[in-house]
């Protein structure tokens, strides 16, 4: 599962005389990428449900859904993110430093989000989930080489990651119009880069992760929790239904359309109703 919620606008990269580079039409983290080679997953929710996904059956308690711990961790789930949202065809020229430069500035970026250190960001947590690098596991190659980390000596691979953001100021578009004009705004909050590795979705991992991202909004003293969605990407709309949020709005065609991508909803949760 993957949702085209997302806040960084990557740079694209630079030209190069043996591939055409596609530039970047889109606004927060949801991205289309106008070249037939290389393009945005975000929301290819057809392509992810037909993989089959691993079973964490070998070990009770393997999963493990947290605030990140260690910066090498944090490195590993961006590298989990462009690895999820980019889709690279395997002639397309310089996709492994072009994938390099994406995850350096993704880092940067969310660091500095999480630090504080950029403008209009009050709070923003980065939620993983990790699991040791198990037997089952092993199969799934490219998954633990790029989203390796290592804690007190264990090996761990992240395999699912969301942003909880909150801001001192949220438009519209991101948070919807909840609370009313009289009350604060800085109760909002909006989850962005929601990716659960391929292998192992429909584990419920992606429902762990929202549930931690809620107990922690509770804990921010957040009111009114929103998200963006595809409105082709079932799965992840069945998630997020089931995590309690509900319809607000949708962006207009014309819109998704000279962004070049989908059109998203735009769902809402009234934690006020969430229970302790």
């Amino acid at each position: 599962m993957a949702t085209a919620s997302r806040l960084l606008l990557p740079s694209p990269p630079p030209a190069a005389p043996t591939c055409r580079y596609p530039t970047l039409l889109t606004v927060p983290r949801s991205c289309r990428l106008a070249i037939p080679t290389f393009r945005c997953r975000a929301t290819a929710a057809a392509a992810v449900d037909a993989a089959a996904p691993l079973l964490l059956e070998e070990r009770a308690g393997a999963v493990a859904v947290r605030e990140f711990v260690t910066l090498d961790e944090l490195r590993a789930a961006v590298r989990l993110r462009v690895r999820t949202f980019y889709e690279y065809s395997r002639d397309t020229v310089g996709a492994e430093d072009h994938r390099k430069g994406l995850a350096e500035r993704e880092y940067e970026a969310l660091q500095n989000r999480i630090s504080g250190n950029m403008i209009n960001f009050q709070r923003v947590a980065c939620i993983n989930g990790t699991v040791p690098l198990l037997p089952s596991l092993m199969s799934a190659e490219e998954l633990c080489s790029a989203c390796k980390f290592v804690e007190d000596g264990e090996e761990r691979i992240v395999v699912g990651s969301l942003d909880l953001n909150q801001c001192l100021w949220l438009p519209d578009e991101l948070t919807g119009k909840r609370p009313g004009v009289n009350e604060s705004s800085h109760t909002r909050a909006y989850l962005s880069n929601v990716c659960v590795a391929k292998e192992l979705q429909r584990n419920g991992l992606g429902y762990a992760l929202v549930d931690k991202s809620k107990k922690l909004a509770r804990e921010w003293g957040i009111t009114d929790l929103y998200v963006h969605v595809a409105i082709n990407n079932e799965a992840a709309q069945k998630l997020y239904m089931k995590s309690g949020f509900v319809y607000e709005s949708e962006e207009p065609a014309q819109q998704a359309r000279h962004l070049g991508r989908p059109r998203r909803l735009l769902l809402w949760l009234d934690m006020k109703n969430e229970p302790l």
